[in-house]
């Protein structure tokens, strides 16, 4: 009977293991995609493979995009506020064609 818990221990502690390093949120991730698949694959391992081999972005890369959109929106700021000065200074020199009827 020890030996019987002495296998329980080691499976918890390999189930402990297993949590800990993602891959039973990765499992279940793939396998909810496989479950979530309106057609179902010919080959299930297949799928499971393509699906688990999928890495997502370098971290290096988001974070050089994040740093690119927060400039491009920095600037785009920018030319909206040139944009309404613009139109005012030219609201001044040409006013509308209303204004002018009047």
């Amino acid at each position: 009977m020890s030996t019987y818990r002495a296998a329980d221990s080691k499976r918890e502690e390999f189930r402990k293991y297993l949590e800990k390093a993602g891959v039973v949120d990765a499992l279940t991730k793939v396998l909810v995609n496989l479950y979530e698949e309106p057609e179902k694959p010919n080959n299930a391992l297949d799928f499971l493979l393509k699906n688990m081999s999928q890495e997502g972005p370098d971290t290096s890369d988001v974070e050089s995009l994040k740093a690119e959109v927060m400039e491009l929106r920095s600037q785009c700021a920018c030319m909206s506020q040139e944009n309404e000065e613009l139109r005012s200074r030219l609201e001044r020199y040409e006013p509308k064609s209303e204004e002018a009827n009047n």
